[in-house]
């Protein structure tokens, strides 16, 4: 499969699951309305394409690795809401469309990220799945990605140096918590989810996560600033009229550009020895600094 029929399948699986099991859920009310609306919101799950194409890299993926893809995305959803809030980045569009907190209001905003973080982790807990210990060492990937050791602290690290100056290190520090813990998580989850457990495999995935996850916040700062407001589907310019820190502004955008590509260069290099199998996540790679959005 070719980037477009790998995420057109990646899409209409992890959909299809987190529908079934959002379904399931009575009585319906404001707060699943809320969920559903930050759930489907025209995201292109970049996540949940990563946990499918490692787990194929090693067997058919199975419902754990749906659970597990969906999770991530859940845990991905509940962070966007979050991270949009006026407390936060204060943005009033996420992916072209109003934000939660404008859709709905702040308060319900705040639950409905409080209710995805939980049901990420009930989704890998379900009973019916059989296999507690994978699900066991799935949960604690995701709990150490998204909480205080991964994307929590990142969000703390991004607010606290609003109109700060800092250095690459602790720019690329909070990076790596913020946006690339989650990344690095989505990837172990799809070899976990398929009963992956040799070292050296899980080495250069890790590897290759963590070079996608800095590269994809390099180039998101990049975009912030050379696309427009209609293509992001968020406000242009939002990270630099708010003073944040970003690659741009420390390196320059050439400089930016060129640590984008040697990260791409970089993740490629530890996934070409899975051969033709590696193909999704090469493409993916190629996606991640390719985009304008």
């Amino acid at each position: 499969m070719n980037l477009e029929q790998f995420s057109q399948y990646a899409c209409e699986r992890v959909n299809r699951y987190l529908d079934q099991t959002l379904s399931a859920y009575t009585p319906a009310n404001t707060l699943q309305e809320a969920m559903r609306y930050s759930l489907f919101n025209g995201g292109k799950r970049v996540r949940p394409m990563l946990t499918y194409a490692v787990a194929h890299l090693f067997a058919e993926p199975n419902e754990l690795t749906d659970s597990s893809a969906a999770a991530v995305e859940s845990m991905h959803a509940y962070s966007l809401i979050h991270d949009d809030l006026p407390a936060m980045d204060d943005d009033a569009l996420r992916r072209g469309k109003p934000t939660c907190h404008i859709q709905y209001d702040e308060a319900t905003a705040i639950l409905a990220g409080d209710a995805l973080q939980t049901y990420a982790f009930e989704l890998l807990s379900q009973h019916h799945l059989g296999k507690a210990d994978d699900q066991l060492a799935l949960i604690q990937t995701l709990q150490q990605a998204s909480g205080r050791h991964g994307m929590v602290t990142g969000q703390m690290i991004d607010l606290s140096n609003v109109d700060k100056e800092m250095t690459l290190e602790d720019l690329e520090l909070m990076h790596r918590h913020k946006t690339g813990a989650i990344i690095r998580a989505a990837v172990r989850m799809g070899a976990q989810s398929v009963g992956v457990k040799n070292s050296e495999q899980l080495n250069a995935l890790d590897l290759y996560a963590s070079a996608i996850g800095l590269a994809f916040q390099v180039q998101d700062d990049i975009i912030d600033i050379t696309s427009d407001t209609e293509t992001l589907g968020k406000t242009q310019f939002s990270d630099a009229d708010a003073n944040k820190p970003t690659y741009p502004k420390l390196l320059g955008l050439e400089g930016a550009k060129a640590l984008a590509k040697r990260l791409h260069n970089d993740a490629i290099a530890q996934v070409m020895p899975f051969g033709p199998k590696a193909t999704p996540l090469v493409e993916l790679a190629n996606y991640i600094i390719a985009r304008n959005h």
